[in-house]
C-alpha cells in the first residue's frame, strides 16, 4: 500500500489513524487471547482432508461393501465417526467457502453461486490460526476467492503461508505435495493444512495414472454398488469403478500422510477431518439437497485429544461448524462473523449433542436454482422456489455415460420411479423424508396427512432461518449455462463469462442480496 505508513497489526497494514483504532482494541483484548497467539508449538496441528464430490456412503467405513479405503477405515476405526454430518451446498466452491468462512452459502454474498467470489470483509479461518502463529499450507485445489475490498476496507492479510496446486506429472489428483508440506514445514510452530483433491471430480484421470503398486487393483466393474436412481449396465458401472478409483487414490495420499506423521512423532498431537465438499458426480447426487448430495462422511481422528476412540456420534453437525471447531482446538474464539458451533464437546464426548437442525441450500451450479432445507427431528424438509426446473445435476454429470444412459432409458419410457426423479419437472415445491426409514429420500411425505405437524414445524423453523439469515429469493436469478439434456455449454442472449472455463450464463442477483446478508452475523435457528 503506497504512501501509507508501514505498521502492521494482526497482518493488516494500518494507517495513521488506523494505528489509534489498533491501539484501542490491543487494550481491549484479554490475557487470553495473546496467550493463544503466542503458545509454544505443542499446540494441536491440524489437517483438514477435503475431497472433490464423493458422497458419504461411499467409504468402506460408512457401509460401502466394495469401497476401498483402508487408511480412512483405520483412522474412524480409532477415531469418531460423524454419521449426521452435513454440508451448506452441495456444489464445490460454494461448499468450500462456507467451509472456510464458517457461514451459509447466502452469508458469504457472491460465493454463494459456484466460481464467485467470497465478500470482501469476511474471515477466512486460517488466516485466523496464521495470525495466532501456525503455519499454514493449502496443497491442492483451491476453488476460493475473495471479492476485492470496497472503499475505505483493507484487502484480507493472506490465510495461507504456502499455496500450491498439488499436481505433478503422473498426478493430477492433487495430493503430490502432501507429505512435502509436513515435511518441510518450520518445525518451532504448530500447523495447519488444507489438503484437497481433484479426486473424484470429472473428468476421471486417475484411470490414466494409476499405479497398482500404490494403489492396488483398479475397482472392478462388476463389484460396485449402483444406487437405486441410476442404471444398472455396464456404461454406468465402468463409470462408477472409475469414480471408486479415485476415491481409492484420495485414501492413499492420506495414509501417506499419516505414516509421515508417525515417523516423525507428531500424529498423536495432530487433529485430523476429513469430508468431502458434496456428493459423487452422478445424477441425483452432487448438486441435489438431498443426503446423496448433502450429506458428508465426517471422519476425526485426534490421539492426543479424543476421548472413546472408536465410537461414532449422531450429533447433528453442519459444514459451518469446521471453523468454530478447529479455531477451539487451537485455544482460539470464533470471529463474530461465524455462524457455525464448535463440536469440540463432541470430540471429548461422542454422546454429546450441539446443534438440533442443520440448514442447506441450492443455488446456481450450471443451471437455475434455488432450494432450500432442514434437517430436524430425523427428518429432511426442502422447499423448492424454481418447481417447474428439473435437479438433473451439473454439466459434467449431465454429460456422463451415467446420465446419458438414463436419458436413453427415458425416451424409451423404461425408468424407474427413482431413476424418472432425475428428470421430473415439475418438481414437488414440498418434500419431506424420514431418513431413518428411506436412506435414499425417495418417499415424500409432503402430502401425508400423518406427518402434516411435522411438515409444519419444520417449515415454520426454514422460514425463520431464511428470514433472521437475510435469505431472499430473487425474480431474477442467474440462468442456465449449459444445456440440461446434453450438458453442452450455451450462451442466452445478454448472457457473460463465468469465473472459470469460458462457460455462458446470464448472471442474476445473488441470494440475499437485497438484504445484505453477506453483512448479516445471525446464525438462525441451530
Amino acid at each position: 500500500m503506497q504512501g501509507m505508513h508501514p505498521t502492521v497489526f494482526l497482518g493488516r497494514p494500518l494507517t495513521r489513524a488506523g494505528m489509534f483504532y489498533a491501539a484501542l482494541l490491543v487494550a481491549t483484548l484479554t490475557p487470553s487471547f495473546f496467550a493463544a497467539s503466542t503458545a509454544p508449538a505443542n499446540r494441536p496441528n491440524i489437517i483438514l482432508f477435503i475431497a472433490d464430490d464423493i458422497s458419504w456412503d461411499d467409504l468402506g467405513c460408512t457401509g460401502n461393501p466394495t469401497a476401498r479405503t483402508p487408511h480412512i477405515d483405520r483412522l474412524a476405526a480409532n477415531g469418531r465417526r460423524f454419521d449426521a454430518a452435513y454440508l451448506t451446498a452441495s456444489s464445490c466452491s460454494p461448499s468450500r467457502s462456507s467451509i472456510i468462512t464458517g457461514r451459509y452459502p447466502h452469508n458469504n454474498g457472491r460465493a454463494s453461486e459456484l466460481h464467485q467470489p467470497i465478500a470482501a470483509h469476511l474471515p477466512w479461518f486460517p488466516r485466523l490460526l496464521r495470525e495466532a502463529g501456525y503455519y499454514t499450507v493449502l496443497s491442492g485445489k483451491h476453488h476460493m476467492t475473495s471479492e476485492p475490498p470496497v472503499a475505505g476496507e483493507l484487502p484480507q492479510p493472506a490465510a495461507f503461508d504456502s499455496v500450491d496446486t498439488g499436481k505433478v506429472p503422473g498426478n493430477g489428483g492433487g495430493h503430490a505435495n502432501w507429505v512435502k508440506g509436513v515435511q518441510e514445514r518450520p518445525k518451532e510452530k504448530p500447523f495447519f493444512c488444507w489438503f484437497a483433491s481433484n479426486d473424484a471430480h470429472r473428468d476421471w484421470d486417475g484411470d490414466v495414472d494409476w499405479r497398482p503398486e500404490s494403489y492396488g487393483a483398479k475397482h472392478a466393474a462388476a463389484a460396485v454398488r449402483v444406487p437405486p436412481f441410476l442404471r444398472d449396465d455396464a456404461a454406468t458401472r465402468d463409470d462408477l469403478a472409475s469414480y471408486h478409483n479415485e476415491v481409492t487414490r484420495f485414501d492413499h495420499y492420506i495414509g501417506e500422510v499419516v505414516a509421515a506423521l508417525e515417523k516423525e512423532g507428531a500424529l498423536a498431537n495432530t487433529l485430523i477431518l476429513i469430508m468431502a465438499d458434496n456428493g459423487r458426480p452422478f445424477p441425483r447426487a452432487k448438486t441435489r439437497l438431498h443426503d446423496s448430495g448433502m450429506k458428508t462422511y465426517l471422519i476425526a481422528h485426534w490421539p492426543a485429544g479424543l476421548m472413546q476412540p472408536g465410537l461414532p456420534s449422531t450429533s447433528l453437525v453442519s459444514a459451518i461448524d469446521i471453523a468454530p471447531t478447529v479455531l477451539a482446538v487451537a485455544g482460539l474464539p470464533p470471529s463474530p462473523t461465524m455462524q457455525g458451533l464448535s463440536f469440540l464437546p463432541v470430540l471429548k464426548n461422542p454422546a454429546s449433542k450441539v446443534r438440533q437442525h442443520a440448514f442447506s441450500e441450492h443455488n446456481w451450479h450450471d443451471y437455475e436454482a434455488h432450494g432450500r432445507a432442514v434437517r430436524s427431528e430425523g427428518f429432511l424438509y426442502i422447499v423448492n422456489h424454481r418447481p417447474a426446473l428439473a435437479w438433473q445435476g451439473p454439466a459434467d454429470s449431465v454429460r456422463s455415460p451415467s446420465h446419458q444412459t438414463l436419458r436413453a432409458a427415458r425416451d424409451a419410457g423404461s425408468l424407474t420411479p427413482a431413476q424418472a426423479d432425475v428428470f421430473l419437472a415439475p418438481r414437488p415445491s414440498e418434500e419431506l423424508y424420514e431418513s431413518a426409514t428411506d436412506q435414499h429420500q425417495l418417499k415424500n411425505l409432503a402430502a401425508d396427512p400423518a406427518h402434516r405437524a411435522v411438515k409444519v414445524r419444520l417449515a415454520k423453523l426454514l422460514a425463520e432461518w431464511s428470514d433472521v439469515t437475510g435469505d431472499t429469493v430473487p425474480a431474477h436469478l442467474t440462468g442456465d449455462g449449459f444445456d440440461r439434456e446434453t450438458g453442452a455449454a450455451v450462451r442466452a442472449a445478454g448472457a457473460t463469462k463465468a469465473a472459470k472455463g469460458g462457460k455462458a450464463a446470464v448472471r442474476g442477483t445473488p441470494a440475499g442480496s437485497e438484504r445484505n446478508a453477506a453483512r448479516v452475523n445471525t446464525p438462525g435457528p441451530r
